[in-house]
C-alpha cells in the first residue's frame, strides 16, 4: 500500500508536469497530511523536487532513471497539432484525454477554425462508464477499472447510461475488438463522441484521443465513418511517440 501510494504521486506529478499537494490530493484518495508527508519522502530520496510556490516536479534522479518525458506539456507538444489539423478537417471538436490517478480525464481539446457550429466537450474528470474518452481507456485497463468494483456505483446521468458492470464488460469487449469507444448522450443529452487509446498496453493504454459533437452531427453513420479514423490518427500519434503498438496488438491477441 505505502508503495502504491508513492507511485500514484509519482503518476500524477510527472502526467502534471508540476502540481502542489492539494493537487495530488485532488487526484487521489490520499489525506492532505499523508500526501505532504509522501511528498516529503520522495523529496528526500531526489525523486520529485521543490520548484517554489508550494508546487513540485519530477527529481533529477528520476529523470535519469527513466530518461522520457509523457508531461502533459511535452504530449501536447505533438499531440495538440495533429487534433487541430483533424477538428479543422472534420469540423468537430477533437480531445486528449488521460488516466490521472484512478479516473479518466480530458485535458486538452482543439476546436475547428471554420465558421460552423460544434460543441465543445470541456475539461476535467469523466466517469468510467459514460464517456467514450473513459471507455476507451478502462477497456484496456482491466487491472485499473475491476468490474466487480463498480457493482452498484454508476449513475444514470441519462435514460442512455449504462449502469449494469454486464452491459459494461460486454461494451469493453466491443471496445477491444472495434478499436475505439462511443459514448451517445450517455452524460448528457445531445452530446456524442467517439475516442480510441493511443495504444492497447504500456503509456498508450492510459492515455486517448476523440471527438465530440451533437447528436445531429453524430449521427450512426457520420460515428461509423470517424472513429476508425479516429483510430488510425491514435496509431499514427504512437508510432511518432515511438511506441510499438503493432507489436503490443500481437502480444495481446488484438485486431
Amino acid at each position: 500500500m505505502h508503495l502504491e501510494r508513492l507511485a500514484c504521486i509519482l503518476e500524477i506529478v510527472g502526467q502534471k508536469g508540476e502540481a502542489t499537494v492539494a493537487d495530488i490530493c485532488a487526484h487521489s484518495d490520499l489525506p492532505k497530511p499523508s500526501a505532504y508527508r509522501l511528498v516529503q519522502d520522495l523529496v528526500g530520496v531526489g525523486l520529485l523536487e521543490p520548484v517554489g510556490g508550494g508546487l513540485f516536479t519530477i527529481g533529477a534522479r528520476l529523470k535519469r532513471m527513466t530518461n522520457n518525458d509523457h508531461s502533459d506539456r511535452a504530449l501536447l507538444e505533438l499531440i495538440g497539432p495533429a487534433l487541430k489539423q483533424a477538428a479543422t478537417q472534420f469540423g468537430v471538436a477533437f480531445f486528449l484525454s488521460r488516466l490521472r490517478g484512478k479516473s479518466v480525464e480530458i485535458i486538452h481539446v482543439e476546436t475547428p477554425d471554420t465558421g460552423v457550429s460544434y460543441l465543445h466537450p470541456g475539461l476535467g474528470k469523466r466517469p468510467v462508464h459514460a464517456c467514450s474518452c473513459s471507455k476507451a481507456v478502462a477497456a484496456f485497463s482491466p487491472e485499473l477499472f475491476l468490474i466487480g468494483e463498480l457493482e452498484n456505483q454508476l449513475r444514470a446521468y441519462t435514460e442512455f447510461t449504462v449502469t449494469n458492470v454486464d452491459d459494461l464488460q460486454a461494451e469493453f469487449e466491443i471496445i477491444r475488438q472495434r478499436g475505439y469507444a462511443e459514448c451517445v448522450e450517455e452524460i448528457e443529452r445531445g452530446m456524442c463522441s467517439v475516442a480510441a487509446p493511443l495504444g492497447p498496453s504500456g503509456p498508450g493504454a492510459t492515455l486517448s484521443i476523440g471527438a465530440a459533437g451533437s447528436v445531429r452531427v453524430f449521427s450512426p453513420v457520420f460515428r461509423k465513418k470517424i472513429g476508425p479514423q479516429v483510430t488510425e490518427l491514435a496509431r499514427e500519434i504512437s508510432t511518432r511517440l515511438g511506441w510499438d503498438i503493432e507489436q503490443d496488438r500481437v502480444e495481446h491477441n488484438l485486431p
